[in-house]
Protein backbone atom coordinates (compact mmCIF):
# COMPACT_ATOMS: atom_id res chain seq x y z
CA UNK A 1 0.00 0.00 0.00
CA UNK A 2 0.94 3.54 -0.18
CA UNK A 3 2.91 5.62 2.14
CA UNK A 4 0.76 8.40 3.42
CA UNK A 5 2.70 11.79 4.24
CA UNK A 6 2.24 14.21 6.47
CA UNK A 7 0.84 17.57 5.56
CA UNK A 8 0.40 20.50 7.91
CA UNK A 9 0.39 18.57 10.60
CA UNK A 10 -2.72 16.52 8.80
CA UNK A 11 -2.33 12.84 7.99
CA UNK A 12 -4.14 11.73 4.67
CA UNK A 13 -7.29 10.36 5.97
CA UNK A 14 -7.58 6.95 3.15
CA UNK A 15 -9.64 4.19 4.21
CA UNK A 16 -8.34 0.37 4.21
CA UNK A 17 -10.70 0.16 1.00
CA UNK A 18 -9.01 3.02 -1.08
CA UNK A 19 -5.72 2.25 -0.08
CA UNK A 20 -6.49 -1.68 -1.43
CA UNK A 21 -8.96 -0.60 -4.40
CA UNK A 22 -7.42 3.03 -5.45
CA UNK A 23 -3.65 3.77 -4.12
CA UNK A 24 -2.17 0.26 -4.74
CA UNK A 25 1.26 0.29 -6.14
CA UNK A 26 1.25 0.62 -9.99
CA UNK A 27 3.00 -1.18 -12.92
CA UNK A 28 2.55 2.51 -14.37
CA UNK A 29 2.05 5.66 -13.00
CA UNK A 30 1.10 8.70 -15.64
CA UNK A 31 0.80 12.29 -14.85
CA UNK A 32 -1.41 13.98 -16.75
CA UNK A 33 -4.98 13.05 -17.80
CA UNK A 34 -4.75 15.02 -21.01
CA UNK A 35 -4.95 13.46 -24.34
CA UNK A 36 -1.43 12.28 -24.66
CA UNK A 37 -2.18 10.94 -21.10
CA UNK A 38 -5.25 9.04 -21.81
CA UNK A 39 -3.65 7.90 -24.83
CA UNK A 40 -0.62 6.12 -23.13
CA UNK A 41 -2.71 4.92 -20.72
CA UNK A 42 -5.46 3.05 -23.70
CA UNK A 43 -2.62 1.58 -25.54
CA UNK A 44 -0.63 0.44 -22.71
CA UNK A 45 -3.92 -1.69 -21.14
CA UNK A 46 -4.41 -2.44 -24.92
CA UNK A 47 -0.76 -3.71 -25.40
CA UNK A 48 -0.96 -5.68 -21.59
CA UNK A 49 -4.18 -5.92 -20.01
CA UNK A 50 -3.00 -7.11 -16.70
CA UNK A 51 -0.88 -4.49 -15.88
CA UNK A 52 -2.26 -2.05 -13.35
CA UNK A 53 -2.57 1.59 -14.69
CA UNK A 54 -3.28 4.78 -13.00
CA UNK A 55 -3.49 8.51 -14.24
CA UNK A 56 -2.71 11.39 -11.79
CA UNK A 57 -4.61 14.28 -12.97
CA UNK A 58 -4.09 17.61 -10.99
CA UNK A 59 -7.39 19.10 -12.06
CA UNK A 60 -10.85 18.07 -12.13
CA UNK A 61 -10.57 18.48 -15.55
CA UNK A 62 -7.21 17.86 -17.63
CA UNK A 63 -5.15 21.27 -16.96
CA UNK A 64 -3.16 22.25 -19.62
CA UNK A 65 -4.54 22.35 -23.25
CA UNK A 66 -6.86 19.37 -24.02
CA UNK A 67 -10.20 20.69 -22.99
CA UNK A 68 -9.16 24.39 -23.74
CA UNK A 69 -8.09 24.06 -27.39
CA UNK A 70 -10.25 25.40 -30.58
CA UNK A 71 -10.56 21.42 -31.95
CA UNK A 72 -9.09 21.99 -34.77
CA UNK A 73 -7.79 18.76 -36.55
CA UNK A 74 -4.73 20.34 -38.25
CA UNK A 75 -1.14 19.18 -39.38
CA UNK A 76 0.09 22.07 -41.38
CA UNK A 77 -0.85 25.13 -43.67
CA UNK A 78 0.65 26.30 -46.65
CA UNK A 79 2.39 29.25 -44.97
CA UNK A 80 3.42 27.27 -41.86
CA UNK A 81 5.52 24.54 -43.71
CA UNK A 82 6.91 27.36 -46.01
CA UNK A 83 8.32 28.93 -42.62
CA UNK A 84 9.23 25.75 -41.35
CA UNK A 85 11.11 25.03 -44.21
CA UNK A 86 13.14 28.22 -43.92
CA UNK A 87 14.81 27.46 -40.30
CA UNK A 88 14.47 23.56 -41.11
CA UNK A 89 15.81 21.19 -43.54
CA UNK A 90 12.89 19.31 -45.38
CA UNK A 91 12.97 15.62 -43.56
CA UNK A 92 13.04 17.51 -40.11
CA UNK A 93 9.72 19.36 -41.34
CA UNK A 94 8.28 16.18 -43.22
CA UNK A 95 8.48 14.26 -39.88
CA UNK A 96 7.00 16.24 -37.73
CA UNK A 97 4.29 17.03 -40.37
CA UNK A 98 3.87 12.97 -40.83
CA UNK A 99 3.59 12.54 -37.10
CA UNK A 100 -0.07 14.82 -36.83
CA UNK A 101 -0.70 13.27 -40.16
CA UNK A 102 -0.53 9.38 -38.73
CA UNK A 103 -1.88 11.26 -35.29
CA UNK A 104 -4.94 12.03 -37.05
CA UNK A 105 -5.88 9.37 -38.33
CA UNK A 106 -5.16 7.42 -35.40
CA UNK A 107 -7.53 9.09 -33.48
CA UNK A 108 -10.28 9.24 -35.78
CA UNK A 109 -9.64 5.59 -36.01
CA UNK A 110 -9.78 5.02 -32.15
CA UNK A 111 -12.40 6.75 -30.93
CA UNK A 112 -14.25 7.63 -34.28
CA UNK A 113 -15.57 10.46 -36.16
CA UNK A 114 -19.16 10.24 -35.07
CA UNK A 115 -18.00 10.37 -31.20
CA UNK A 116 -15.55 13.31 -32.30
CA UNK A 117 -18.30 14.87 -34.37
CA UNK A 118 -15.69 15.35 -36.53
CA UNK A 119 -15.89 17.23 -40.11
CA UNK A 120 -13.63 17.06 -43.17
CA UNK A 121 -15.04 20.84 -43.71
CA UNK A 122 -11.15 21.81 -44.81
CA UNK A 123 -8.65 24.22 -43.22
CA UNK A 124 -7.89 27.19 -44.64
CA UNK A 125 -5.25 30.07 -44.60
CA UNK A 126 -6.18 33.73 -44.82
CA UNK A 127 -4.30 36.22 -45.93
CA UNK A 128 -4.78 40.31 -45.81
CA UNK A 129 -0.65 40.52 -46.75
CA UNK A 130 -0.16 40.33 -50.75
CA UNK A 131 3.40 39.44 -50.96
CA UNK A 132 2.79 36.72 -48.27
CA UNK A 133 0.22 35.25 -50.10
CA UNK A 134 1.98 35.48 -53.46
CA UNK A 135 4.95 33.69 -52.09
CA UNK A 136 2.72 30.76 -51.15
CA UNK A 137 0.91 30.86 -54.32
CA UNK A 138 4.02 30.15 -56.52
CA UNK A 139 5.26 27.50 -53.48
CA UNK A 140 2.04 25.30 -53.91
CA UNK A 141 3.23 23.08 -56.37
CA UNK A 142 6.78 22.22 -54.69
CA UNK A 143 4.35 21.90 -51.04
CA UNK A 144 1.63 19.41 -52.64
CA UNK A 145 5.07 17.36 -53.97
CA UNK A 146 6.26 17.57 -50.53
CA UNK A 147 2.70 16.42 -48.99
CA UNK A 148 2.23 13.86 -51.29
CA UNK A 149 5.12 12.23 -49.08
CA UNK A 150 3.14 12.09 -46.46
CA UNK A 151 -1.11 11.99 -47.10
CA UNK A 152 -0.49 9.90 -50.62
CA UNK A 153 -2.46 12.84 -51.90
CA UNK A 154 -1.68 14.41 -55.45
CA UNK A 155 -2.86 17.77 -54.47
CA UNK A 156 -3.26 18.88 -50.59
CA UNK A 157 -3.66 22.87 -51.42
CA UNK A 158 -5.70 24.65 -53.65
CA UNK A 159 -6.29 28.54 -54.21
CA UNK A 160 -9.62 29.39 -53.15
CA UNK A 161 -10.65 32.77 -54.92
CA UNK A 162 -13.75 34.11 -53.66
CA UNK A 163 -13.67 32.09 -50.60
CA UNK A 164 -12.97 35.47 -48.21
CA UNK A 165 -16.48 36.91 -50.19
CA UNK A 166 -18.41 34.03 -49.46
CA UNK A 167 -17.47 33.32 -45.51
CA UNK A 168 -18.58 37.26 -45.27
CA UNK A 169 -14.98 38.86 -44.82
CA UNK A 170 -13.82 42.23 -44.69
CA UNK A 171 -10.06 42.76 -45.72
CA UNK A 172 -9.09 39.33 -46.99
CA UNK A 173 -7.02 38.75 -49.91
CA UNK A 174 -6.45 35.14 -50.90
CA UNK A 175 -7.51 31.80 -49.37
CA UNK A 176 -5.62 28.70 -49.44
CA UNK A 177 -7.30 25.68 -48.12
CA UNK A 178 -5.94 22.05 -47.22
CA UNK A 179 -8.38 19.33 -48.62
CA UNK A 180 -8.06 17.19 -45.61
CA UNK A 181 -8.09 19.47 -42.71
CA UNK A 182 -11.24 19.36 -40.70
CA UNK A 183 -12.73 20.17 -37.17
CA UNK A 184 -13.86 18.07 -34.06
CA UNK A 185 -15.37 18.60 -30.70
CA UNK A 186 -12.80 18.76 -27.83
CA UNK A 187 -15.58 17.70 -25.16
CA UNK A 188 -17.05 14.84 -27.08
CA UNK A 189 -13.07 13.51 -27.36
CA UNK A 190 -12.06 14.15 -24.03
CA UNK A 191 -15.14 12.39 -22.96
CA UNK A 192 -14.77 9.22 -25.24
CA UNK A 193 -11.53 8.96 -24.03
CA UNK A 194 -12.31 8.67 -20.66
CA UNK A 195 -14.93 6.03 -21.00
CA UNK A 196 -12.47 4.29 -23.00
CA UNK A 197 -9.31 4.33 -20.25
CA UNK A 198 -11.72 3.43 -17.50
CA UNK A 199 -13.51 0.71 -19.83
CA UNK A 200 -10.05 -1.10 -20.12
CA UNK A 201 -9.25 -0.27 -16.59
CA UNK A 202 -7.31 2.38 -16.06
CA UNK A 203 -7.96 4.00 -12.62
CA UNK A 204 -8.31 7.81 -13.07
CA UNK A 205 -7.84 9.95 -10.27
CA UNK A 206 -8.63 13.50 -9.95
CA UNK A 207 -6.92 16.43 -8.37
CA UNK A 208 -3.68 15.05 -7.35
CA UNK A 209 -1.02 17.13 -7.51
CA UNK A 210 2.43 15.58 -8.33
CA UNK A 211 5.46 17.86 -6.44
CA UNK A 212 8.51 15.45 -6.90
CA UNK A 213 9.45 12.22 -8.75
CA UNK A 214 12.02 10.41 -7.50
CA UNK A 215 13.21 7.01 -9.45
CA UNK A 216 14.86 4.54 -6.97
CA UNK A 217 15.52 2.38 -9.80
CA UNK A 218 13.61 -0.62 -8.50
CA UNK A 219 10.36 1.86 -8.34
CA UNK A 220 9.78 5.22 -9.01
CA UNK A 221 7.96 7.37 -5.66
CA UNK A 222 5.78 10.20 -6.59
CA UNK A 223 5.32 12.97 -3.67
CA UNK A 224 1.97 14.41 -4.39
CA UNK A 225 -0.45 16.40 -2.34
CA UNK A 226 -2.23 13.67 -0.94
CA UNK A 227 0.64 11.17 0.13
CA UNK A 228 2.80 9.30 -1.71
CA UNK A 229 2.55 6.63 -5.01
CA UNK A 230 5.24 4.35 -6.27
CA UNK A 231 5.03 2.58 -9.41
CA UNK A 232 7.54 0.79 -11.51
CA UNK A 233 7.40 3.16 -14.56
CA UNK A 234 6.18 6.87 -14.97
CA UNK A 235 5.27 8.60 -18.16
CA UNK A 236 5.35 12.64 -17.41
CA UNK A 237 2.20 14.11 -19.90
CA UNK A 238 1.92 17.29 -18.30
CA UNK A 239 2.78 19.01 -21.94
CA UNK A 240 3.47 23.06 -21.39
CA UNK A 241 3.94 22.05 -17.21
CA UNK A 242 6.75 19.64 -17.66
CA UNK A 243 9.36 21.63 -16.51
CA UNK A 244 7.83 21.98 -13.27
CA UNK A 245 8.49 18.17 -12.91
CA UNK A 246 11.60 17.26 -15.15
CA UNK A 247 15.11 19.00 -15.85
CA UNK A 248 13.35 19.92 -19.41
CA UNK A 249 14.96 23.19 -20.55
CA UNK A 250 13.62 22.74 -23.87
CA UNK A 251 9.87 22.76 -22.84
CA UNK A 252 8.02 26.60 -22.04
CA UNK A 253 4.71 27.26 -21.27
CA UNK A 254 2.60 28.85 -23.95
CA UNK A 255 -0.99 30.59 -22.88
CA UNK A 256 -3.37 30.72 -25.74
CA UNK A 257 -6.35 32.92 -25.19
CA UNK A 258 -10.11 31.71 -26.71
CA UNK A 259 -13.45 33.21 -26.95
CA UNK A 260 -16.67 31.87 -28.12
CA UNK A 261 -19.56 34.19 -29.04
CA UNK A 262 -23.35 34.06 -28.48
CA UNK A 263 -25.14 32.46 -31.67
CA UNK A 264 -25.18 34.69 -34.73
CA UNK A 265 -27.80 34.62 -36.90
CA UNK A 266 -26.60 33.93 -40.78
CA UNK A 267 -23.33 33.18 -39.91
CA UNK A 268 -21.30 32.24 -42.92
CA UNK A 269 -18.07 30.83 -41.39
CA UNK A 270 -17.47 27.33 -42.55
CA UNK A 271 -14.06 25.55 -41.56
CA UNK A 272 -11.14 26.00 -39.69
CA UNK A 273 -9.04 28.85 -40.88
CA UNK A 274 -5.55 30.26 -39.77
CA UNK A 275 -4.79 33.87 -39.99
CA UNK A 276 -1.68 36.01 -39.43
CA UNK A 277 0.94 33.02 -39.84
CA UNK A 278 -1.42 30.76 -37.54
CA UNK A 279 -1.06 33.04 -34.73
CA UNK A 280 -4.80 33.45 -34.79
CA UNK A 281 -7.44 30.74 -35.47
CA UNK A 282 -11.27 31.01 -35.70
CA UNK A 283 -14.36 28.55 -36.66
CA UNK A 284 -17.78 27.70 -36.38
CA UNK A 285 -19.25 25.88 -33.69
CA UNK A 286 -22.62 25.52 -32.96
CA UNK A 287 -23.54 28.72 -34.92
CA UNK A 288 -21.20 30.59 -33.33
CA UNK A 289 -17.74 31.87 -33.99
CA UNK A 290 -15.09 30.42 -31.71
CA UNK A 291 -11.51 32.31 -31.75
CA UNK A 292 -8.03 32.10 -29.96
CA UNK A 293 -4.69 33.66 -30.64
CA UNK A 294 -2.78 36.75 -30.19
CA UNK A 295 0.06 35.18 -27.99
CA UNK A 296 2.52 37.22 -31.03
CA UNK A 297 1.45 40.41 -29.60
CA UNK A 298 3.22 39.35 -26.45
CA UNK A 299 5.76 36.29 -26.18
CA UNK A 300 7.32 37.16 -23.23
CA UNK A 301 3.64 37.81 -20.66
CA UNK A 302 2.07 34.83 -22.25
CA UNK A 303 5.13 32.24 -21.53
CA UNK A 304 3.14 31.81 -18.05
CA UNK A 305 1.29 28.99 -15.96
CA UNK A 306 -1.42 31.68 -15.31
CA UNK A 307 -4.72 30.54 -16.94
CA UNK A 308 -5.91 34.04 -16.42
CA UNK A 309 -6.79 36.24 -19.88
CA UNK A 310 -5.50 39.49 -20.28
CA UNK A 311 -7.44 42.86 -21.63
CA UNK A 312 -4.99 43.56 -24.95
CA UNK A 313 -4.57 40.10 -26.33
CA UNK A 314 -8.47 39.97 -25.65
CA UNK A 315 -9.02 43.55 -27.61
CA UNK A 316 -6.94 42.64 -30.40
CA UNK A 317 -9.60 39.19 -30.46
CA UNK A 318 -12.71 41.32 -30.50
CA UNK A 319 -11.11 44.00 -33.22
CA UNK A 320 -10.45 40.84 -35.54
CA UNK A 321 -13.89 39.22 -34.71
CA UNK A 322 -15.97 42.25 -35.40
CA UNK A 323 -13.56 43.66 -38.02
CA UNK A 324 -12.56 40.72 -39.93
CA UNK A 325 -14.09 37.71 -39.04
CA UNK A 326 -18.30 38.69 -39.04
CA UNK A 327 -18.32 42.83 -39.65
CA UNK A 328 -21.78 41.78 -41.45
CA UNK A 329 -23.77 41.11 -38.02
CA UNK A 330 -24.00 41.97 -34.74
CA UNK A 331 -21.85 40.31 -31.88
CA UNK A 332 -21.58 39.07 -28.30
CA UNK A 333 -18.90 37.48 -26.92
CA UNK A 334 -20.30 34.65 -24.63
CA UNK A 335 -17.33 33.09 -22.72
CA UNK A 336 -13.51 33.56 -22.94
CA UNK A 337 -10.66 31.52 -21.49
CA UNK A 338 -6.86 30.33 -21.93
CA UNK A 339 -5.50 27.22 -22.21
CA UNK A 340 -1.55 26.08 -21.43
CA UNK A 341 1.11 24.57 -24.46
CA UNK A 342 4.15 22.94 -24.74
CA UNK A 343 6.33 24.80 -26.64
CA UNK A 344 10.16 24.72 -27.39
CA UNK A 345 12.95 25.62 -30.27
CA UNK A 346 11.66 22.74 -31.95
CA UNK A 347 8.09 21.94 -32.82
CA UNK A 348 8.68 18.32 -32.55
CA UNK A 349 7.60 16.55 -29.55
CA UNK A 350 9.77 15.02 -26.69
CA UNK A 351 8.86 11.41 -26.47
CA UNK A 352 11.73 9.97 -24.50
CA UNK A 353 13.35 8.39 -21.16
CA UNK A 354 14.65 10.90 -18.90
CA UNK A 355 15.57 8.53 -16.56
CA UNK A 356 15.76 4.03 -16.15
CA UNK A 357 12.18 4.67 -15.23
CA UNK A 358 10.77 7.72 -16.00
CA UNK A 359 9.15 8.73 -19.74
CA UNK A 360 8.77 12.27 -21.04
CA UNK A 361 5.83 12.58 -23.24
CA UNK A 362 5.70 16.76 -24.09
CA UNK A 363 6.22 19.37 -25.98
CA UNK A 364 2.95 19.16 -28.35
CA UNK A 365 3.84 22.38 -29.87
CA UNK A 366 -0.37 23.73 -30.05
CA UNK A 367 -1.03 20.13 -32.35
CA UNK A 368 -1.82 17.66 -29.13
CA UNK A 369 -5.00 17.10 -30.79
CA UNK A 370 -3.03 16.13 -34.13
CA UNK A 371 -0.02 14.13 -32.56
CA UNK A 372 -1.16 13.16 -29.22
CA UNK A 373 -2.48 9.87 -29.84
CA UNK A 374 0.80 8.66 -32.21
CA UNK A 375 2.87 10.01 -28.88
CA UNK A 376 0.42 7.63 -26.92
CA UNK A 377 1.33 4.87 -29.15
CA UNK A 378 4.72 5.75 -29.26
CA UNK A 379 4.56 6.14 -25.12
CA UNK A 380 3.04 2.39 -25.08
CA UNK A 381 5.95 1.07 -27.32
CA UNK A 382 8.67 2.79 -24.65
CA UNK A 383 7.17 1.29 -21.57
CA UNK A 384 7.50 -2.08 -22.87
CA UNK A 385 11.13 -1.73 -23.57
Amino acid sequence: MPKVNVRDNRVVNFSYWELKSFLAPADVIIVGGGIVGLSSAIFIKKRWPRRRVVVLERGVLPSGASTKNAGFACFGSAGEVLDDLTRMDEETVLSTIRLRWEGLQLLRGLIGDTCLDYKALGGYEVFQDRMAAETCLDALPYLNDLMREVTGNRVTYLKQPGVGAKMGFWGVGMVIKNRYEGQLDTGLMMNAFIHMAQGLGVQLLNGVVVDAILDLGSRVDLNTNVGCFSSKRVVVATNGFAAQLLNLKTVQPARAQVLVTEPIKGLKLKGAFHFDQGYYYFRNIDGRVLLGGGRNLDFKGETTYSMETTLPIQKALDKLLKGVIVPYAKVKVAHRWAGIMGVGPEKKPIVEPVSANVIAAVRMGGMGVAIGSRVGQIVARLVGE
